[in-house]
């Protein structure tokens, strides 16, 4: 009886040996996400988990991606491009604007007066100008997707903000260089840095504001920090931020058909709408969390709104200006971009 019990024994254990095997054979292509954010925050929980979610279901299993929040794999924000185009890592998310320069045609939806207050009209403008007049941009990269946030909104740590007057001479934190246009052409000086250097820039007063959407309100805690948080009528905002979610050219380029199609299949057109859901619904989070924390939230006037508005067309202008020394057609980019969104809204 001891005999055929350790037989069993073995039986089994041969029978999980094989099925761990087996588990591990079928993840064929292993690959390493790198991104900024805490594991918590919500474009971990709400966007790259639900699409690793479906592009490994997508793959029969054959697919693993491994996400590394918060820059575990070493580094900072603005190397995240680099990381991708050296190999490094396999897929990033990242801001395009932490590498200036680098993405001057996606640019224009970072735009204020482009982008106002339509997140999934904003993603799908994207994609439907993605193949003939962005792609330009992103060479070493395979784009999986791009993205905007609900925009840029003024968070004020003490003062109350309800036209361009009231910036001036405060120091303001900014995460792309349309930011810091945005911010020079309100009268205030511009800051730059990654969203994870914002809380301890604010404790120590090295900025009087930062532009941000509500979303990262809860990431970052900045409900103990700030008083006042302001955008515009009708959750206008003063431009807004573009993302990336992209793959190391050569590892795509090596990929069978069939991989390459459970990536694809999981990142199409109504994934880029899809997106904007997650970005809205932490934006909503994000503000009540701070309102319940008995802070300020302002939302301007239709009037007050459009006095920063105008106060803003100079930032297109500057814009279009610089991106047309490059040869590219700055004001088509912007008249496309705004057709776009328009026809996408809902």
């Amino acid at each position: 009886m001891k005999t055929l019990k350790l037989a069993g024994a073995a039986v089994l254990g041969a029978a999980i040996a094989l099925a761990g095997t087996s588990l591990a054979s079928a993840q064929e292509f292993t690959f390493k996400l790198h991104q900024m954010l805490p594991a918590t925050a919500p474009a971990q929980t709400r966007m790259l988990e639900p699409w690793v979610k479906q592009v490994e279901e997508n793959s029969g299993g054959r697919v693993k991606i491994e996400i590394y929040p918060a820059m575990t794999l070493g580094g900072t924000p603005p190397e995240l491009v680099q990381q991708a185009r050296d190999g490094v890592v396999d897929l990033i998310w990242t801001v395009n604007g932490y590498t200036p320069g680098q993405f001057p045609r996606t640019e224009v939806f970072e735009l204020p007066g482009v982008f106002l207050n339509d997140i999934k009209a904003a993603n799908l403008a994207m994609y439907d100008m993605f193949e003939d007049n962005l792609k330009d941009d992103y060479k070493g990269l395979e784009v999986m997707w791009l993205h905007v946030h609900a925009g840029q909104a003024i968070m004020s740590v003490d003062k109350e903000i309800r036209s361009p007057a009231d910036t001036e001479g405060l120091k303001i934190r900014i995460p792309n260089r349309t930011g810091a246009w945005v911010i020079e052409a309100l009268g205030a000086s511009a800051l730059a840095m990654p969203v994870p250097e914002v809380p301890s820039a604010l404790s120590k007063k090295v900025v009087d504001a930062t532009l941000l959407p509500w979303e990262i309100i809860p990431v970052i805690k900045a409900q103990e920090q700030i008083d006042y948080f302001i955008e515009g009528h009708d959750e206008t905002r003063f431009g807004t931020t573009t993302f990336q979610v992209s793959m190391n050219q050569a590892r795509w380029d090596g990929l069978p058909d069939d991989i390459k199609k459970a990536f694809r299949d999981a990142s199409g057109r109504d994934w880029w709408g899809k997106v904007a859901e997650a970005w809205r619904a932490g934006d909503d989070f994000g503000i009540k969390m701070a309102t319940d924390a008995g802070k300020t939230h302002i939302m301007l006037t239709e009037e007050e709104t459009q006095v920063f508005l105008d106060t803003l067309v100079p930032v297109q202008e500057r814009w279009i200006e610089e991106v047309n020394g490059k040869g590219i057609d700055g004001a088509g980019l912007v008249a496309k971009a705004k057709e776009l969104i328009a026809k996408n809204a809902e």
